[in-house]
């Protein structure tokens, strides 16, 4: 029998495509994708909050079906942004204009790439409707791991990660068996900060903090990374992606980010998925899935690398590694008082309001002062979201020193 699978490279229609988030870093890289595979795409839908400039040229050059925009005041906007002879595409509005746009009869896969906890409720509704998933927006599955694994279920959906950590497991878990799994090991590059004395955290600026040395990604995302906030969350979204107890999943700090991830099995054998730091690669497995399809980008230079390196993390230095953790092994509502006082936090951080240091305080805080309420319904998962953002709007926070 032949070793290798019989990866076709072609389909034989073009993947219907809806692109949630298409304006922020990961949609912007999904569309690179798109571009390289013309023949074998047709994006169908494409949504962004409030950058209706950039979602215009974007219409003019792909030619969407249908596109989502955060309010009102938006799709006025997107509107006069579009030339005269821009092509005709509905516009929908809100969280249900989202979720509408991504549960469409003419949707074949759905790129979740909406920032933080506004993308759980269309992927919940696109998993439920049938729909191929490829998931950026780890915050679905750490706020509603349980609601969203559930839907998929019922509804036949599939998820595919695009995370590169996630699909380095999804890559090195092909044709194991559960369960000659032993330990999932998530890789981290421990952001811009790792070798800095923690004497000094206090003065982080935020022009810091969005340095990172490896990835190019998102301000939200890039300060989470600065935090290893962005690992806490992975160690979740593993959880449910992957069926994995808490105690099985671990991370290694990875300073170079050439392994992305790693799978240790029960005969003491580990593999390893290796690549440049190049989001376009994890995205386009996902889109392609379960086809590998040949495309030009950067490949290892196995004459420069020289060492890779691997230490198990500071959770004294890095406390919100600690807090994923503790909110994983909590359950219920914990994750989304977690996720929500983050993304919270960071954005006061983002806006100068809040030193770094005040970023896992206030999540701690919140996490201490809120109740955990178990087994939660989606109602319940938004009261507990809404009431941690309110908290480290609110409260007094202790400055950074």
């Amino acid at each position: 029998m032949d070793a290798f699978s019989q990866n076709g490279t072609t389909d034989p229609e073009p993947r219907r495509l809806a692109l949630l988030g298409a304006t922020g870093s990961i949609g912007t890289q999904t569309l690179e994708v798109v571009r390289l595979f013309p023949d074998r795409f047709d994006v169908r839908v494409l949504t962004c909050r409030q950058n209706v400039e950039r979602l215009a040229k974007q219409v003019q050059e792909f030619r969407p079906e249908c596109v989502a925009v955060g309010s009102a005041e938006s799709a006025e906007a997107f509107k006069k942004t579009l030339p005269a002879d821009a092509p005709d595409v509905r516009v929908l509005v809100g969280t249900e204009g989202l979720s509408e746009a991504a549960t469409r009869s003419d949707v074949d896969v759905v790129l979740g790439a909406v920032v933080g906890f506004a993308g759980l409720r269309p992927i919940l509704r696109a998993v439920r409707a049938g729909k191929q998933v490829a998931l950026a927006n780890k915050e679905t599955l750490v706020v509603g791991g349980a609601l969203v694994t559930q839907a998929a279920a019922d509804g036949g959906g599939q998820l595919l990660p695009v995370d590169s950590e996630h699909s380095a497991i999804f890559q090195c878990l092909a044709g194991e068996s559960e369960r000659a799994v032993e330990e999932l090991v998530l890789t981290a590059s421990g952001g811009p900060f790792w070798d800095r004395p923690a004497e000094t955290f206090g003065d982080i600026t935020v022009e810091e903090a969005l340095d990172h040395p490896n990835w190019s990604m998102g301000a939200k995302i890039t300060v989470d990374s600065a935090t290893m906030m962005n690992k806490g969350l992975e160690v979740i979204e593993a959880k449910w992606l992957f069926d994995v107890p808490v105690e099985r999943i671990q991370v290694l700090v990875h300073p170079q980010s050439i392994v992305h991830s790693m799978v240790s099995f029960a005969d003491g054998a580990v593999k390893a998925q290796l690549g440049v730091p190049d989001m376009k690669v994890p995205i386009q497995y996902a889109l392609s899935y379960p086809s590998r399809w040949p495309a030009a980008h950067e490949r290892l230079d196995w004459d420069e690398l020289s060492r890779l390196d691997f230490e198990r993390p500071d959770l004294e230095k890095f406390p919100c590694l600690r807090l994923a953790y503790d909110a994983l092994e909590a359950g219920g509502t914990a994750p989304a008082l977690l996720n929500a006082a983050n993304e919270a936090a960071v954005g006061r951080f983002l806006e100068g309001q809040l030193g770094f240091l005040d970023i896992p305080r206030a999540v701690e805080r919140v996490l201490e002062q809120l109740p955990v309420q178990p087994s939660p319904t989606l109602d319940d998962l938004v009261a507990a979201d809404t009431e941690a953002r309110r908290r480290v709007e609110e409260l007094p926070l202790p400055t950074s020193n």
